[in-house]
């Protein structure tokens, strides 16, 4: 998973400036996204990857580019790397969103809350991004299953 745990859209990675991210309260503050300005709160271990970054001094950007004061522009090496690091192959950075958003329902997490999380203005580009697991589905319907059976048998 990325440091920011999925949330963030390439586009937001990639221009993201130290002057948004709050250290201290455990947050970033996106001014310009593809929906509206948001807040985004950070793990305790996305915290820490971010104190661990190096600042390139004279250099805004969290992903700095190769030449001075310039971004990093393209993800797409870096995450080749990361992805033979870790033996996942064929993971694209945007199915972290999709990860993301399925394990936060999984957890019982509402649509809204999710749909907040990843900047969705609308929850219906939420619902496409959670899928449900097979072993929760089959819970769920035992737990709603039990429920009616001791109805019908008190």
């Amino acid at each position: 998973m990325t440091p920011w745990n999925g949330r963030l859209r390439k586009s937001e990675i990639l221009s993201l400036k130290w002057e948004w991210v709050d250290l201290e309260a455990g947050e970033m503050r996106l001014p310009k996204t593809k929906t509206e300005p948001r807040t985004v709160p950070l793990s305790p271990a996305a915290v820490q990857v971010l104190k661990e970054l190096p600042r390139v001094e004279g250099n805004p950007w969290v992903i700095p580019g190769q030449k001075p004061g310039a971004r990093l522009v393209n993800l797409d090496g870096p995450w080749r790397i990361v992805r033979k690091r870790a033996g996942i192959p064929d993971v694209r950075l945007h199915d972290c969103r999709h990860s993301f958003a399925s394990r936060a329902l999984a957890l019982g997490e509402s649509l809204p809350a999710i749909a907040k999380l990843l900047g969705h203005s609308h929850i219906r580009t939420t619902e496409r991004y959670a899928h449900l697991a097979r072993d929760s589905v089959r819970a769920s319907a035992a737990r709603v299953a039990a429920s009616i059976a001791g109805d019908f048998f008190s």
